[in-house]
């Protein structure tokens, strides 16, 4: 009886201990935020080194031809499958494309909506098409998520717009070892200046922060905490413990045949 009673005991405080603790929890004091407006219109700022996908349509096909850039077909290795894919407009160092006819078009600092109205404005008054119609996508818009998450790596985004929680998500969400309070954000700016950005994902009001919202080529960072740093060096030192054992070890043995 007196056993049943320990063995109860044991699995009580065993469950107990496997409950979520407090900071491993997202967005904990929701209730207390008071209800903000998110910027629906956030959009994403067109930087040096981006690559944009250009279209340009009319009534006319053949009028807005020159404009396009081909598709390429390539094959990946000895796959017999092929892929398609649609060659882009690198913004260059400057903050310029070169656009067929038109000729050199500023575009750094712009969205792409603002990129579109350009384009077709400087269409219709070189009156090179009246009705064009011109669509703007990024093609090299990507993250990256490193560090104490279940799956990191970089990610290619098919639109322009993302969170930091959807980032998180696409990498596995955070391990148990990642400290929720202290998530770095690493973004480089139009300058070419990089910010490093702490986030608390413990607090709600992180998703009203400017920099939830993240841009092409932010990199995240979920910093380990120190179960996680203490379990590397333990294992660190037992490693090099059980190397200098072997050493010596090794040593007296070749001692002991040559002393025979």
């Amino acid at each position: 009886m007196q056993l049943k009673y320990y063995l109860l005991l044991g699995l009580t405080a065993l469950l107990v201990s496997c409950s979520a603790p407090k900071e491993v929890l997202y967005l904990q004091d929701i209730t207390s935020l008071k209800e903000e407006v998110i910027d629906k219109n956030y959009e994403v700022i067109i930087h040096k080194d981006d690559l944009l996908a250009i279209l340009v349509n009319s009534k006319d096909p053949e009028l807005a031809l020159p404009f396009n850039m081909p598709v390429v077909t390539y094959q990946i290795g000895a796959q017999t499958s092929v892929q398609q894919r649609l060659l882009g407009y690198l913004v260059d160092q400057n903050g310029d494309i070169d656009f067929p006819i038109l000729g050199k078009i500023h575009v750094e600092g712009l969205t792409r909506m603002q990129v579109t109205e350009l384009i077709k404005q400087k269409l219709m008054n070189e009156d090179l098409i009246k009705d064009p119609i011109v669509t703007v996508q990024f093609l090299n818009f990507k993250v990256s998520v490193m560090g104490e998450v279940a799956r990191p790596g970089t990610f290619d985004i098919s639109g322009d717009r993302i969170t930091l929680l959807e980032a998180l998500s696409m990498a596995g969400d955070l391990t148990i070892y990642g400290m929720r309070d202290n998530v770095k954000l690493i973004r480089t700016g139009q300058d070419n200046k990089q910010e490093i950005i702490t986030l608390d994902l413990n607090k709600a009001e992180t998703v009203l922060s400017p920099y939830y919202q993240l841009q092409q080529n932010d990199i995240i960072y979920v910093t380990p905490n120190k179960t996680k740093a203490k379990n590397s060096d333990v294992g660190t030192s037992t490693g090099l413990w059980f190397s200098g054992v072997s050493i010596l070890v090794s040593l007296a043995t070749l001692l002991v045949t040559i002393l025979k």
